[in-house]
């Protein structure tokens, strides 16, 4: 089963957002591999829906990631960091100039 977690980098740019906007969730419903980039809302501004998959929390945000693509990533630990970038049109990031990235890992037996 997969996990998440974060890099330090990304907790610091999630604590700057939960500051501005309140609690925030993830949702990553799109994308195959390292290099996606997982959406943040504030909670209540997104429906999770009752196949979407909760595979953890990170800096104490639920991390979802649609049926389809927990199909895909099964088998793969996801991290959550920063790089430079604007976020997807809807997702958090504060002008900051910085988007959350998603890096993976096979999961370890």
């Amino acid at each position: 089963m997969s996990t998440v977690t974060a890099t330090p980098e990304a907790l610091k740019l999630l604590a700057e957002i939960v500051a501005d906007h309140g609690p925030v969730l993830f949702h990553q419903s799109g994308g195959c591999c390292d290099g996606s980039s997982p959406m943040c809302y504030p909670q209540g501004d997104f429906r999770v829906s009752e196949r979407d998959v909760k595979l953890g929390e990170i800096g104490g945000a639920p991390f979802y990631i649609s049926a389809s693509q927990y199909e895909t990533w099964k088998h793969t630990d996801l991290v959550i960091d920063v790089v430079p970038g604007r976020g997807g049109m809807f997702s958090l990031d504060n002008g900051r100039e910085k988007r959350f990235l998603v890096r993976s890992e096979i999961c370890s037996i």
